[in-house]
């Protein structure tokens, strides 16, 4: 007679998903590669560059969306407890896409407004039509935000519920190379539809918003068909959460506290959350510069300076092949994600060092190789990311560590923009203003390694087992 844990297992190898499908459910991933060059790559080079918005109000404006990171704890938990529709992942990841579509086209409309007050005045003032419409745009990234939380983080815990610890890598691998496919897309996207505005004389407000306006309609538009047909039918037929999991059989057992209350049992939560802290941190605090940086220190078109997030999206690309299919299975996650962040810290000199030339190839080739060392570092850290996680309570965990990263990057857009600013009053040369945001970037991936020594999945699993199954049974107190 078959035991019950044969039994599983021959029900978790008759749901293995073939690599077409995980390709297919990564096509998430890569509409959210396709939104994040609109929200990081081209709103922020037009508001600083063309608009002469400040980079504290820009960086500021765009950085909210992940302030309002702490929602994805809450909407990881709704997804493991409360299901929409029938199901536990998919009604969120849609309904989220929907949302945040709307609200990326409504954002380009208020910079517009902005824009137009700067164009009156010739300079940045704080006014009443200023400050009503910054509150605006601050609204809209707050309803983008969670819109991204409430889909994201459903998603992620999709992948989790539908996968077995031993193909859990090779998903990992296609579907976050699925999100820089969409980056580098994104990249190319928005170099067709700004080619026709290069080289044309007159006012930004005169020929921007035109060929804008449509890359925010067609994107988002895209975006949301590509979530339909990424989740279609893949829970129904994949998932294993409700086998998992007694929380999808008792609704009610599992409240947001207790699982809160799960996540403070082992002290490696919060050392693993704080090295997502600063790693994120360090990966994203160019995140609202690099473009400005490209188009004021070597004289690049928005075209070229939207298409760097392709060089290093490629970078990227190749850093998760070879990280996931090769260094991993040979060396380890935790010493190859240690190597990634010691070479992206390295990078971000070499970026510094291509300001000196004002050549574009070189800055090119020093984001192509940025984004290999941040392919490593990356999907080394989303690998630890999962062993980190309880798949009976895949939402929760996958909620927290989103907040982690979601918190890292509005810190990090933000404080780009700040130090950015800062730098343009210390130096006179705006070279050494962009450099000094770089030079913190090493610093802080530097103080990530050390805390990557401190990670350990096995105490985290022996300390996490038994709280787990006491807030089951509701008796953690």
């Amino acid at each position: 007679m078959a035991t019950q844990e044969e039994s599983s297992l021959r029900e978790e190898s008759s749901r293995s998903i073939n690599l077409p499908t995980m390709f297919r459910i990564g096509l998430f991933n890569l509409g959210l590669g396709l939104m994040s060059v609109l929200t990081v790559a081209v709103i922020n080079r037009v508001m600083i560059s063309e608009l002469a918005i400040p980079g504290t109000i820009t960086a500021g404006v765009v950085a909210v969306q992940y302030f309002i990171s702490p929602t994805r704890v809450w909407f990881g938990q709704m997804s493991d407890s409360r299901p929409l529709f029938g199901l536990h992942r998919t009604g969120y990841v849609r309904i989220g896409t929907v949302i945040f579509g709307i609200a990326i086209f409504l954002s380009v409309q208020v910079v517009w407004q902005l824009g137009g007050i700067v164009a009156e005045t010739g300079v940045w003032e704080w006014n009443g039509l200023t400050l009503f419409w910054t509150g605006v745009l601050i609204l809209i990234f707050l309803l983008y935000g969670l819109a991204i939380s409430a889909s994201s983080t459903p998603f992620t815990a999709l992948l989790v519920d539908i996968s077995s610890e031993q193909e859990r890598s090779r998903i990992v691998a296609v579907v976050w190379s699925m999100l820089m496919v969409g980056i580098i897309l994104g990249g190319i996207t928005g170099k067709i539809f700004l080619t026709q505005v290069e080289g044309l004389e007159g006012r930004p407000l005169d020929i921007l918003p035109g060929p804008i306006n449509s890359l925010f309609l067609v994107i988002p538009l895209i975006v949301v068909g590509l979530s339909w047909f990424s989740t279609w039918k893949i829970e129904r037929k994949y998932s294993l959460y409700a086998r998992r999991s007694s929380a999808s059989d008792r609704e009610d057992s599992v409240t947001l506290l207790k699982a809160l209350k799960v996540l403070t049992v082992s002290r490696q939560t919060g050392i693993f959350f704080s090295f997502l802290l600063l790693v994120t941190i360090s990966l994203f605090l160019q995140e609202a510069v690099l473009e400005p940086y490209g188009g004021e220190i070597f004289k690049m078109s928005i075209g070229d300076t939207t298409m760097l997030n392709s060089y290093w999206g490629i970078g990227i690309l190749v850093g998760y092949s070879i990280t996931g299919f090769a260094l991993i299975p040979r060396f380890g996650k935790t010493p190859v994600t240690k190597v990634g962040c010691g070479v992206v810290a390295g990078c971000f000199l070499l970026i510094i060092l291509a300001g000196f030339t004002q050549n574009p190839l070189i800055l090119k080739g020093a984001m192509l190789l940025f984004g290999l060392a941040a392919g490593v570092t990356t999907l080394g850290a989303i690998s630890l990311m999962l062993d980190l996680t309880v798949a009976s309570t895949a939402g929760t965990f996958i909620g927290t560590w989103g907040l982690s990263q979601a918190l890292a990057r509005g810190i990090a857009t933000w404080s780009g923009g700040i130090i950015l600013d800062i730098g343009k009053q210390v130096f006179s040369e705006p070279l050494w203003a962009y450099g000094s945001v770089f030079l913190l970037q090493a610093i802080v991936m530097i103080g990530a390694m050390f805390l990557l020594a401190q990670v350990d999945v096995t105490e985290f699993r022996n300390n996490t087992k038994e709280a787990i199954a006491t807030v089951m049974e509701g008796d953690l107190d």
